[in-house]
């Protein structure tokens, strides 16, 4: 029996023989292979989440970070790792109702499933100590982007510029820019048009802003929409193009939606960091769980595609290599890199299935059809996992994909329909470019308890008890600048029908104050004919009433061409409007 234990092998399973038995040799993947990618296909039930969650076990075990996404929830269940394999353990996660069903107390369940989990292992060839080698290889840490439920993640806290290299390339900066300005028209339900004034005219906001290096916060282009760095959009002026009036109505709905309720959370918590939800402050590696399952689909969208984005532009900034230097997963695809459709999602995403594979990322890809994927997807990907199907047709899609990439060259298509055919629950059919042959094998034992999907008030148990499975909660994170409300740094929005104006002098400190200009222009005409002209600039504070003009005192300035031209002080903070 082979070592399962082998550095850079991956044990995913055993193998079956012709008729149909699960054997003793047990089937080792090359961990280099999925730099060329994977997708796992079958129908609910097939197996596929505890074959998947297996994979990202032992890319932990073989120090591999990994960074998952979870539409579902069932991802989370790898934070349930119990090396004592005791009931105890078990006991906060059991399924009370299953209990009942069964006619068992909960902690006679408790005791029940301990014993199943630790069968379960032994059967497999592993036990107590290899699930203590899994829980101290990573954290195992669940990121709820605008949610407290675990760790918060700000998807939009601030738009950082891309790396120097990605500056200096026009094609680089614009691809980035355009994923971001798609995923933020995806928040507002728009849909993805490249050639829409709206997506040009962010597009052009952030590579002006990126190119000089500059990141933005969501009040800086709130503002930088109304006020753009560019006169032209293409070879037209911008007034024809997209008017002051209806770029006001634009930033105002972008305003609008950060000021909601439901994107209250969107405005504090860890940055979209890459590096960061790969390894922890030591350099230990993360399995980081993105849960998205509390979002709606707009949310989803958009938070997905802002992960592949930056998941590119970390890559690009690593030096190239053969190895596996970390996993990218996305439990449910579908909806993400359609066929036909181009939702924001979709362009990075194929720029990893195409470029990752030199930068040691791979990417493991599921869902119950693929269909679901782009066949262009599809042909970069060298490793397909395929569980029971319910139709004759989607396994000859699933033979139809196979045979469209590389992957599929010299596929005995009979064989393996045959195989197809017969695929019990937890039984799958490996095709690897990088194998000889189609084999049929049956998934280990995972080592994580297999709870069922996870809800937002376990992830929060989960998280104030780490050791649980869990990583420790971080130190809170300042909440990031809030675009939405006129008080703190966000600069007020009004129509652009009304010039606004700061009074220069400003500082760090300063605290600009609404109030109301009035200037005059004073004739006097003297005996003699000579006449003597005076400018008089008064300012009075805004109140609820309107201006106080009684209160009002004058300023000294040049001309109001002037007043109007001076900018706001860096680090200066905004008061409310009446």
């Amino acid at each position: 029996m082979r070592d399962i234990e082998l550095p850079g092998a991956f044990y995913v399973g055993r193998v079956r023989n012709a008729a149909g038995t699960t054997t003793d040799e047990p089937l080792l993947i090359d961990a280099r292979d999925l730099t060329t990618h994977a997708v796992c296909i079958g129908m609910t039930g097939s197996g596929k989440t505890g074959l998947c969650l297996g994979l990202m076990e032992e890319a932990a075990i073989d120090g591999v970070p990994v960074i998952a996404i979870d539409p579902k929830g069932d991802i989370a269940n790898l934070a349930l790792s119990f090396p004592g394999l005791t009931p105890a353990e078990f006991r906060p996660w059991i399924d009370e109702d299953e209990a009942r069903r069964q006619g068992r107390t909960p902690e006679q369940h408790a005791e029940a499933v301990a014993k199943r989990w630790s069968d379960g292992l032994a059967a497999w060839g592993e036990d107590g100590a290899r699930v203590r080698r899994f829980r101290d290889s990573a954290e195992v840490s669940i990121y709820t982007p605008g949610d407290s439920s675990g760790i918060p993640l700000s998807p939009l806290a601030s738009l950082e510029p891309p790396s120097e290299s990605e500056r200096t390339d026009d094609a680089l900066l614009s691809e980035r820019a355009g994923t971001t300005a798609a995923s933020i028209l995806a928040l507002l339900g728009d849909e993805s048009d490249a050639l829409a004034p709206t997506h040009i005219l962010l597009v052009a906001i952030l590579a002006s802003a990126w190119r000089g290096g500059r990141a933005l916060d969501l009040a800086g282009l709130i503002t930088a929409i109304q006020k753009p760095p560019i006169t032209r959009l293409g070879v037209m002026e911008l007034e024809s193009v997209f008017p002051a009036k209806e770029r006001f109505a634009f930033a105002m709905r972008l305003n609008a939606l950060l000021a909601s309720p439901a994107y209250a959370g969107w405005l504090s918590g860890e940055p979209l960091d890459v590096a960061r939800l790969l390894y922890g402050p030591g350099g230990k590696p993360r399995i980081s769980i993105i849960s998205i399952a509390h979002l709606d689909d707009r949310q989803r969208m958009a938070v997905v595609a802002l992960l592949f984005d930056r998941i590119v532009g970390w890559m690009r900034a690593q030096p190239g290599t053969s190895s596996l230097r970390a996993l990218v997963y996305m439990d449910e695809i579908a909806g993400y890199a359609p066929p036909v459709a181009n939702p924001p999602s979709k362009p990075p995403l194929m720029t990893l299935l195409k470029q990752a594979r030199a930068f040691g990322v791979g990417l493991v890809l599921a869902t119950q059809n693929p269909a679901d994927l782009d066949y262009k997807a599809l042909g970069n990907v060298g490793t397909w996992f395929v569980g029971r199907l319910q139709t004759d047709r989607d396994r000859d899609k699933v033979l139809d994909g196979i045979q469209s990439g590389a992957s599929g060259r010299g596929l005995d298509r009979a064989a393996a329909a045959s195989a197809l055919t017969a695929l019990a629950s937890r039984v799958f059919l490996l095709h690897d470019v990088h194998g000889p042959a189609p084999l049929v094998f049956e998934t280990r034992w995972t080592l994580s308890y297999l709870a069922g999907p996870m809800t937002r008030p376990q992830i929060a148990r989960l998280r104030a008890q780490p050791s649980a499975g869990g990583a420790p909660a971080p130190a809170p994170v300042a909440p990031a600048t809030a675009a939405a409300g006129h008080t703190g740094r966000s600069r007020p929005q009004l129509p652009p029908e009304i010039p606004q104006c700061v009074l220069p002098g400003g500082t760090a400190g300063t605290v600009y104050r609404p109030s109301v200009l009035g200037s005059a222009r004073i004739v006097y005409s003297a005996a003699g004919g000579s006449d003597v002209v005076q400018d008089v600039h008064l300012i009075a504070e805004l109140g609820a009433l309107g201006p106080d003009w009684s209160q009002a005192r004058e300023i000294a300035v040049a001309s109001i061409d002037s007043l109007l031209a001076s900018a706001p002080a860096a680090g200066a903070s905004w008061a409310e409007l009446p």
